[in-house]
């Protein structure tokens, strides 16, 4: 009779990002708005980072024009916005173009070892989509991540899947209630249970 085995498991999975640590370093080009590397943000507040899954998804189209239509809101707050995909320029590009919101920061080009660093989970190309764009061979799922100036992790969200995201709105009325209250991250407890 002979014993079988199992391999140890070689595949790599997304990183949990503790409240209070620092955040992986970021840095990618955005589209009309220079090189965007978050260490330099200088927001007042906060910086807003939104990764979404691309050009091909109809959901993200939705909830980034959302975005663009609070930036303002985010900016009066001290927090400064950015969107983030996996695609390459042109592809950034198309996207852009159908949001119409120039100050929207949109980077593209992000790696997914930067991807899988910040704990996104990452997917493989199903074809063609519902609005008939090509999805790309390996591509990141969402993640919504709010950094304090000192680049550590004050809120985060992350999806396998494209549906159920953290809504705008509430995050402002979140921020508010964080800013006047002083209110700490939460979820910073990694010791023992």
């Amino acid at each position: 009779m002979s014993t079988q085995t199992t391999a140890p498991n070689s595949v790599s999975t997304p990183s949990v990002l503790m409240p209070r640590q620092a955040v992986p370093a970021l840095s990618v080009p955005t589209l009309g708005h220079g090189p965007f590397l978050l260490s330099e943000d200088a927001a007042r507040n906060f910086t807003l980072v939104v990764f979404y899954r691309g050009l091909h998804c109809p959901i993200c189209l939705k909830y980034l024009l959302e975005l663009g239509r609070l930036q303002a809101e985010f900016d009066k707050r001290g927090v400064k916005v950015i969107a983030i995909s996996s695609d390459v320029h042109e592809r950034a590009q198309a996207m852009a173009d159908k949001l119409r919101a120039a100050d929207l920061r949109v980077g593209y080009e992000l790696s997914l070892a930067q991807a899988r660093a910040w704990g996104l989970y990452i997917s493989t190309s199903r074809g063609t989509t519902s609005i008939g764009i090509e999805e790309p061979a390996l591509f990141s799922e969402p993640g919504v991540f709010i950094v304090r100036p000192d680049g550590t992790l004050y809120y985060g969200a992350v999806q396998t899947m494209p549906f159920a995201r953290p809504h705008f709105d509430e995050l402002l009325a979140a921020l508010d209630f964080a800013l006047d209250k002083n209110y700490p991250a939460r979820g910073e407890y990694a010791g023992p249970v």
